[in-house]
């Protein structure tokens, strides 16, 4: 990913006609996963669920799957105790504008970001997120590689698509999913409807991954991620589809190309943990009219 200057995104914005300050965005994706990033390196930018509905509806706003705010932990007031105060902070926010622990495909582009801005130098690092400190690799390619931390099954269950129940694996990757082998083309179901699930086992909700086998290193998936819907691409999805399809076998690590919508990624399953791989896109960097940010609190 070529360099660009810091200063697009990270010095001041110039003032608008009104005399205040507009607000810079970044708007990238993770195959095909979007999101809107929102430089906050002073951490002051009041990031209300009404705003990120309006920069995620793609009719009044920029559009996109999430928003990802760059912040300081010492600014988050719910970031982790293990996560480092003065390191970056993927601050995650789904499109209907609630707060998510952990999101694959943001994170990847949140280090290709700060990369781009000069925030960190390419090769490793650590951010944090709301499910702990997550190491980071960015490569000459544009791709990153993730460490998932550990994909923890806990439990069995059902999704119902169509009326029709499909048993799927509870996997835990730092927020919940309910993973579904299936014997049909995912392409065939119907995902406009979030499908059903238990909410005695998922109270916050869930993230629903279907995935058949395309052959014995590669897997086919959808996902419906709770807060948002059908999305092209699920990061944590694509781990716990690759989980639950090594715990379906008995087996207790392994790796598996995933071809989404959006693309395809690459996911190990190690003894300690899991290790995402895909690519990070940036795409366009603007200004927010002040007006229009103040309008949407």
């Amino acid at each position: 990913m070529p360099k660009t200057s810091s200063t697009r995104c990270c010095g001041s914005s110039p003032r608008n006609l009104s005399g205040v300050r507009d607000i810079d965005f970044v708007k990238g994706h993770g195959t095909e996963n979007d999101f809107v990033v929102l430089p906050d390196l002073d951490g002051t930018l009041d990031l209300t669920a009404s705003r990120v509905r309006a920069l995620c509806d793609r009719n009044r706003g920029l559009g996109a799957d999430g928003v990802l705010r760059v912040v300081k932990g010492a600014a988050v007031e719910d970031a982790p105790s293990d996560v480092d105060p003065d390191g970056w902070f993927m601050d995650y926010r789904n499109a209907d504008g609630s707060i998510a622990e952990m999101c694959g495909n943001g994170l990847r582009l949140f280090a290709a970001y700060l990369v781009d801005a000069g925030l960190a130098e390419r090769g490793e690092f650590v951010v944090g997120t709301r499910s702990g400190p997550r190491p980071v690799k960015t490569h000459e390619d544009g791709s990153v590689t993730l460490h998932m931390g550990p994909a923890r099954v806990f439990g069995r269950s059902h999704a119902t698509v169509s009326g029709e129940g499909f048993p799927g694996v509870a996997i835990d990757v730092g927020n919940p999913h309910l993973a579904c082998l299936i014997d049909s083309d995912p392409a065939d179901l119907d995902l406009t409807v979030p499908p059903g699930h238990d909410p005695v086992l998922f109270p916050h909700g869930v993230n629903v991954e279907l995935f058949r086998r395309k052959g014995p290193d590669a897997i086919q998936m959808r996902v419906h991620e709770r807060g948002v819907g059908e999305t092209r691409s699920c990061g944590t999805g694509t781990v716990a589809a690759v989980a639950a399809m090594l715990h379906l076998a008995n087996q207790p690590t392994g790796a598996s190309y995933v071809d989404v919508l959006g693309g395809r990624v690459r996911v190990e399953i190690t003894e300690d943990g899991s290790t995402l791989t895909g690519p990070a896109v940036l795409v366009a960097r603007g200004r927010l009219d002040r007006r229009w940010w103040d309008s949407a609190s």
